[in-house]
């Protein structure tokens, strides 16, 4: 994917490094979350991602919202204003939707499932919610009548807070800066350690961790930097606000380690 139609966001507002100074200790919390502490066998790893998936899962509608927003989807099609915006945001979904995994194209979501059978997690549940979405239910409706976990609730309903008000510069802030994971060596070596143990069975999920921070830090991490400065421009109130939503949504993913972690110590 090339990005040579990129400008760094850099040199477009310095409002931006404004947001990531104030985003600095929460990211720091969130690196050294006694979560990636909390992992003694394959079962733990299993547990974890029964509740992550989630996250997984509902990070593509938000990446949605911002394509339905940025690009016209209608017919008759006309073009819409910000043609860089549109040019990320395509280029974003192309990658999380339609990425290429052993010569085949798959989302990352439905890579992340695959990935939760090849180590024997529980998949019945997001399974379930999907079921549900495609029968009409409400994603509310559809999360409780699931059984998911409240954490996962919880965490799903703030992201459909920030969609539901419908302000771009806001939901790109949140799809930017809130799924960070600042994934650890710790926590990646354990994974190695214990896929070499358990003879591939979280190959995929290893591989699913690398392109993650490869294509976050190389391409999408980019494009999405650029589509929060393009959205705030110059306006102080929407970086204001794209900051707001950016440490709601970071705060939101604390809380959602914080309960996996709880949980993980508790068996």
């Amino acid at each position: 994917m090339s990005n040579a139609l990129i400008e760094s966001p850099a040199t477009i507002s310095p409002a931006l490094e404004v947001l990531q100074e104030r985003l600095a200790p929460l990211y720091a919390k969130l690196a050294a979350h006694p979560l990636y502490r909390s992992f003694h066998s394959v079962a733990d790893v299993r547990m974890f991602m029964a509740t992550h998936v989630f996250a997984v899962w509902d990070f593509m509608s938000l990446l949605k919202t911002l394509q339905r927003g940025l690009t016209s989807v209608e017919v008759p099609w006309v073009p819409t204003a910000d043609a860089s915006s549109r040019r990320l945001v395509n280029e974003i979904v192309l990658g999380e939707e339609s990425d290429a995994y052993e010569g085949r194209p798959v989302s990352h979501f439905e890579l992340y499932l695959e990935a939760m059978r090849a180590c024997g997690a529980p998949t019945v549940t997001i399974e379930a919610v999907i079921t549900f979405l495609n029968n009409g239910l409400s994603v509310p409706k559809a999360l409780a009548q699931a059984g998911a976990s409240r954490a996962a609730q919880a965490f799903v309903a703030e992201t459909f807070r920030v969609i539901a008000g419908g302000r771009l510069h806001e939901i790109a802030a949140a799809f930017t800066f809130g799924r960070e994971d600042l994934i650890p060596d710790i926590f990646r070596g354990f994974i190695r350690d214990q896929d070499d143990r358990l003879s591939g069975q979280l190959t995929l999920f290893r591989w699913y961790l690398d392109r993650h921070i490869e294509v976050d830090g190389d391409e999408h991490g980019p494009m999405a930097l650029q589509m929060v400065a393009n959205l705030c421009g110059d306006d102080e109130l929407k970086w204001l606000e794209a900051g707001d939503a950016a440490v709601e949504a970071v705060e939101a993913r604390l809380a959602l380690w914080d309960a996996i972690a709880a949980e993980l110590q508790s068996t």
